[in-house]
């Protein structure tokens, strides 16, 4: 069961707010070694490890318009009325994002703007093992066409009949997704960073996965790919009071327990009597889930901290910085003005994590394992990029010339002076 922290003093925030680590050393080398093969052999390299870790002989490594068509023939309409919903509440959410700047006059006659223009090609990778993230095509994909990217590619793995999920095939045509190839794993992050004969190169990889994905995204961007962010097991934080209703707090927390036996929660509270009340209803809700197994490893992950306040409890959640934070208080938006370090926030009994999971509109890529304090979850402005432009006059070089020259010479940077006095020199 959960470990449990009584009245913790701050010295002990330390120990609780540690993750689980995992010790990557054997799987960097098979992922280097995966990287380097399909850098060399491209499409190749894909087939043989899709035989090798997935156990398909890939015939298409494109999946066509077609395809996807004939997939998504038998979803179910209830599940296609779930993502068409998703996809507008997305869409309102992120497409209010948009930013407009307006030139700005720093100095008589010296002009500077910004512009927010999108990254040309992105390729999403979007688990599809025992748990398919279709809600993450969604996520990642609908932001990426609203900011105007010139090609949106999808890498997924395929099912033992060499077939993608439905309900991704259905997502992907949904929200327009350019192309969408079946592969999987390291494979499929080193296909889109490097380009194959059927994989194109892209500028920047977004998208959750396995260890072998993680590490591949993490060796990458130590040559250069750019990626999302730093990723790492799901997690939640919740505060509650008195007021809270145990049976939700309880539902939430084994909501986040299920995603992965190295899942991790934090149930903080100033009540003895909600801890007790919280871990009976786990009790009882555990034996109904079909991912039992699962959840009881991840609990061993997982801590229930008495606090003596509310306030107290929120600055030990900052120190943490979970990816997801709940706040079952009474007086929740009070408590939501101290929170500094969160991916995304939730505020009351009636907004469970899974509501930001699939369609309340925000977006569920966040910054895990304490990156909250320097990272944010995904957003328009991950698919975009911020240029600033610059119009000086001749009268507005001539006013700042002399500070520009002063500058340059005190870092002992001739050439930079020169580029100003030469212009100053020409005109007089």
């Amino acid at each position: 069961m959960m470990q449990l922290y009584k009245y913790p003093s701050r010295v002990e925030y330390a120990e609780i707010v540690k993750r689980a680590s995992v010790d990557y050393t054997s799987i960097k080398e098979i992922v280097a070694e995966i990287i380097a093969d399909v850098k060399a052999n491209g499409d190749t390299a894909i087939r043989t490890y899709a035989e090798k870790f997935d156990k398909v002989v890939i015939t298409d490594i494109e999946i066509s318009r077609k395809q996807l068509i004939d997939l998504s023939a038998g979803l179910d309409i209830g599940l296609k009325n779930a993502i068409n919903q998703a996809i507008k509440n997305i869409s309102t959410f992120h497409a209010a994002q948009k930013e407009q700047f307006r030139p700005i006059e720093t100095t008589p006659g010296v002009t500077c703007w910004r512009n927010s223009l999108p990254i040309q090609k992105v390729g999403l990778y979007i688990p599809g093992g025992s748990a398919p993230l279709f809600s993450t095509l969604l996520m990642l994909a609908t932001p990426a066409k609203l900011a105007g990217c010139k090609d949106v590619i999808v890498c997924t793995p395929p099912n033992k009949d060499n077939k993608i999920h439905p309900a991704i095939a259905y997502a992907a045509l949904q929200v327009g997704v350019d192309k969408v190839f079946a592969v999987g794993g390291a494979q499929a992050v080193a296909a889109m960073a490097f380009g194959t004969n059927t994989i194109p190169k892209v500028d920047k990889i977004f998208g959750p996965g396995n260890n072998y994905v993680t590490v591949a995204k993490i060796l990458l961007a130590a040559e250069g790919v750019a990626i999302d962010l730093p990723a790492g097991p799901s997690e939640l934080a919740i505060i509650a009071d008195v007021s809270c209703n145990a049976a939700f707090v309880a539902a939430d927390l084994l909501s986040q327990l299920e995603h992965g036996p190295d899942s991790q929660v934090l149930l903080i509270t100033d009540s003895e009597q909600v801890l007790d009340d919280v871990l009976t209803q786990v009790c009882i809700q555990i034996e109904t889930l079909p991912r039992k197994d699962i959840v009881l490893q991840s609990l061993k992950n997982s801590k229930t901290i008495l606090v003596n306040t509310l306030e107290e409890g929120m600055e030990l959640a900052n120190e943490y910085a979970p990816e997801h934070l709940i706040i079952a208080c009474k007086k929740d938006e009070r408590l939501a003005s101290m929170v500094v370090n969160a991916g995304s926030v939730f505020l009351g009994n009636y907004s469970p994590e899974s509501a930001g999971d699939y369609a309340s509109g925000t977006n569920h890529t966040l910054p895990t394992n304490g990156y909250a304090k320097a990272f944010s979850g995904v957003s328009l402005d991950s698919f975009m990029k911020k240029i600033t432009f610059q119009k000086i006059t001749r009268e507005g070089l001539d006013s700042i010339a002399n500070t520009i020259e002063t500058m340059a010479i005190a870092e002992g940077l001739q050439a930079h002076a020169n580029a100003i006095t030469i212009r100053i020199k020409e005109t007089k």
